[in-house]
């Protein structure tokens, strides 16, 4: 194990990688068990520092580390390995910090315990793959720092321009499997340029750029892309979950946003529930005044059916103003006829009837 430590990392030039690399991971599980034993409110743990009414949030420490650390790396001169592996070990602490909040920098909001928080613990895992990728020896698009080697019987300028062939179309290819939402394979593709050849093939993500450019809701490759996503992608993706709520804790919290919509949201429920009691109490009064009133002239009828005799009543008008008029509806009895008034007669009176005789003179 030793003489494979000194001959992959020691004699390859890559201590201060290492020393990178283990600072970053330790820092980074120091940080989350701290915060989490901030978070379950430990007594005999400390709390948050704090500035007045200012959280001071780590992002801080390890943004001041990280300047110090590169100034540091490109300040010491050459061939002093001691000082540079100091260096790397000192950047590689603020990276760890600066990375555990990478969401709270990307949303400008203290999303550190919400479902968006999660973005921090990709960004961590992406660095601690691609720092172990690089400590393995396998360099990104197949870069090479020795010179690039010679064929018999071949032009240099042919190898050259293979090779520079060769990396536009590995980061052609990166480019579109990063498009259509593949991040991982994309990342690690740099390092391993089949896995690009197959990410770029493939159909994209339902939720990716690529399937929101070229791909119609009705199509068939988004029906795949879909079927994909629910029998391959969700349960890696809840195993990542796992994963990292097993290290970093759960991130179950409301974001800000939300919580602001809940309280919003509360406000508003407590208003309209006070609006109701004020209308059932309205509604309450309204029914005790109205039997009030309905028991008053109950017992006025009943005290006046007592003193006043009973009013006989027509017939043939009752139950005529339960139902309105009907024009098929013929009267069920017949109109008595008006009688005509005598016409006057234009004889004088002292003048006899031809028929009648003379008239009789009255007393005088």
């Amino acid at each position: 194990m030793i003489h494979l430590f000194e001959h992959r990392i020691v004699d390859a030039g890559r201590l201060p990688l290492f020393g990178f690399f283990v600072a970053f991971i330790v820092t980074f599980v120091l940080t989350r068990v701290n915060v989490r034993l901030i978070r379950a409110d430990v007594r005999w743990w400390f709390r948050n520092v704090k500035a007045g009414d200012v959280h001071i949030h780590h992002v801080v420490f390890g943004v001041v580390l990280m300047l110090v650390g590169g100034v540091a790396s490109l300040a010491v001169p050459d061939g002093r390995v001691g000082f540079d592996l100091a260096a790397a070990v000192v950047f590689g602490m603020g990276s760890a910090l600066v990375l555990d909040e990478f969401a709270l920098i990307l949303h400008l909001s203290d999303v550190y315990w919400t479902e968006k928080g999660r973005a921090s613990l990709d960004a961590v895992f992406v660095a601690i793959a691609v720092t172990g990728l690089l400590l393995l020896g396998v360099n990104p698009l197949g870069l090479e720092s020795s010179p690039l080697p010679s064929f018999p019987g071949v032009r240099i300028e042919l190898v050259s321009g293979f090779y520079v062939a060769s990396l536009a179309i590995n980061l052609l290819l990166a480019v579109l499997t990063l498009l259509k939402g593949k991040i991982w394979t994309g990342l690690i593709g740099l390092f391993v340029p089949a896995l690009l050849i197959v990410g770029a093939v493939r159909v994209a993500r339902p939720g990716s750029p690529w399937s929101r450019w070229r791909y119609d809701v009705d199509s068939r490759k988004y029906g795949r892309a879909v079927r994909r996503e629910k029998r391959i992608r969700r349960p890696l993706i809840r195993g990542k979950i796992w994963v990292q709520e097993f290290i970093a804790g759960r991130h179950d919290l409301l974001p800000p946003e939300l919580l602001h919509r809940r309280g919003t949201a509360e406000r508003a429920r407590r208003r309209e529930a006070v609006r109701r009691q004020r209308r059932a109490a309205a509604r309450a009064q309204r029914r005790a005044v109205a039997h009030v009133r309905t028991r008053t002239t109950a017992r006025f009828r009943k005290r006046r059916a007592h003193t006043d005799p009973p009013r006989p009543r027509n017939p043939r008008l009752r139950l005529a103003h339960l139902r309105p008029p009907r024009p098929d509806d013929r009267p069920t009895h017949r109109p008595t006829p008006r009688r005509r008034a005598a016409a006057p007669d234009p004889s004088p009176p002292d003048t006899p009837h031809p028929d009648r005789g003379h008239a009789e003179p009255g007393p005088r």
